[in-house]
């Protein structure tokens, strides 16, 4: 008489939780997507809730400044961006497996999340200037840099055509960040500033669409060996 033997669950691993794994994975890639729409929401909501506010000619910090009608509104949107990256970042490190360069990535996403719902805020034009306008643009420099490294690095993740279209999106956004600086004095100078608005949306437009393609792609990519499961160590 043959005696039959089941394997043990690893670590304690069941049915429901082999299942849960991927299941919270793609709940956290989404997120990703999710967290660039909701910036977008929160440009165009704020934005319409000044009246006489340019998009075309003020900034998006300009949305959240002390002082600006659309303060509030931009906080409440700004604040589950944020918590949103900051998911995704998690579902991009589960995800990576042996890929450092994208486990890299996941931890620059984390940071920008991280250190993004802490930045100062600069007040509306024409106020003075005191420390947290000064710290508003040293936060704009470091988050800069943070999403400039995350796609650099994320760039060889998925072949050659992702890592052609993560140079080019580098290139749009050095080109239209660039711009958008050297409009800095006027505005602290509360001097005419045409396009600016347009300059720095296209470089977050630019950012927002390669983290909404990255999760696209982590969500089609097909499954190898299991890199992450909240049972395994």
């Amino acid at each position: 008489m043959s005696t039959r033997v089941f394997p043990r669950p690893f670590h304690g691993e069941t049915a429901s939780t082999r299942t849960a794994a991927p299941t919270l994975r793609k709940v956290l890639l989404i997120c990703g997507i999710l967290s660039s729409l909701v910036y977008v929401a929160a440009d165009v909501v704020a934005g319409l809730s000044w009246a006489g506010y340019s998009y075309a000619h003020q900034t998006i910090s300009e949305l959240s400044a002390i002082g600006a009608p659309s303060r509030r509104i931009w906080l409440a949107l700004g604040f589950p961006y944020d918590a949103l990256l900051i998911a995704f970042g998690i579902g991009v490190w589960g995800c990576a497996g042996p890929k450092r360069g994208l486990r890299v990535t996941a931890a620059l996403l984390i940071a920008i999340g991280a250190i993004g719902s802490l930045w100062p805020p600069m007040h509306v034009r024409g106020s003075v200037t005191t420390l947290t306008d000064t710290l508003h643009v040293v936060w704009a420099g470091i988050i800069s840099l943070l999403i400039l490294l995350s796609i650099g690095f994320g760039a060889g993740a998925f072949g050659r055509r992702f890592r052609i279209y993560s140079i080019a999106t580098i290139a749009v956004l050095l080109v239209s960040g660039t711009l958008t600086s050297l409009y800095g004095p006027r505005i602290a100078a509360n001097q005419p500033t045409p396009g600016v608005g347009i300059f720095e949306r296209i470089d977050l437009a630019g950012y927002l669409v390669w983290t909404a393609v990255l999760a696209i792609a982590l969500l089609r990519a097909k499954p190898e060996k299991r890199a992450w499961s909240p049972t395994k160590q």
